[in-house]
């Protein structure tokens, strides 16, 4: 038996045993397909969706984003789905939250879904592989908030992390003031651990950073006692 073979248990307790790289690319095939939405990789395509919340001042004050014209965010969303891999310390990739059958801004755009708009994006982070820490963070539009749509992304993906991945731990960090992702992270299972006061400096202000974390063990629990 394989340390990629050992029962939960064994590797809930086990040493590291992240199974890495990891490449989007097998998400390009098979997407993620949740109640009403297809976790894959954010893809250049999608730079027109993205824009439309990434705009925002509502999103850029929880976001440590600058402020961008519509080019610059194009560019920083090329950036991102550049991202494909999961190799070393502070490695990203980001998936599109596409709502299956919600028009588009870009229902012509060559790889795009016809109908699958974008209405947010998830970021899975390799925080540390000797200890089997990664770390998760969403964006959505805020026209689309209050639907269960974040969490029902952010689920999935705390799924891939601790399933396909078998990360021993996965944190959220969040500017304190976001009352609805700290909503969210609890919801998920997450308990609050810290509150780093005025750790950075964001929008001409100290802020503070509230973070989050869960274990493997706990989160099989928590899905469990769902099924």
């Amino acid at each position: 038996m394989t340390v990629h073979e050992r029962p939960d248990d064994a590797a809930d307790a086990g040493p590291p045993a992240l199974r890495l790289p990891f490449d989007v690319a097998e998400l390009d095939r098979r997407p993620i397909r949740t109640e009403r939405l297809r976790l894959r990789p954010l893809a250049t395509a999608d730079a027109d969706d993205v824009w439309e919340y990434q705009s925002l001042p509502e999103v850029l004050r929880y976001i440590p984003w600058p402020e961008r014209d519509r080019d610059q965010a194009r560019e920083h969303t090329e950036t991102r789905a550049a991202c494909r891999r999961l190799a070393d310390d502070g490695d990203a990739v980001f998936l599109a939250m596409a709502l299956v059958g919600e028009p588009s801004t870009t229902d012509a755009a060559p790889g795009r879904t016809r109908g699958d708009r974008v209405v947010g994006d998830i970021m899975l982070r390799l925080a540390s592989s000797a200890h089997a820490r990664l770390e998760v963070g969403w964006v959505v539009h805020p026209d689309f908030h209050g639907r269960g749509l974040a969490a029902e992304a952010a689920a999935a993906t705390l799924d891939l992390a601790f399933g396909r991945l078998v990360a021993h731990r996965v944190v959220a960090h969040l500017d304190a003031r976001n009352a609805a992702s700290a909503r969210l992270c609890e919801r998920l299972g997450m308990r609050r651990e810290a509150t780093l006061v005025e750790e950075e400096w964001n929008d001409g202000e100290w802020q503070d950073t509230a973070s989050y974390g869960v274990l493997r063990r706990e989160w099989r629990a928590l899905r469990a006692g769902r099924a």
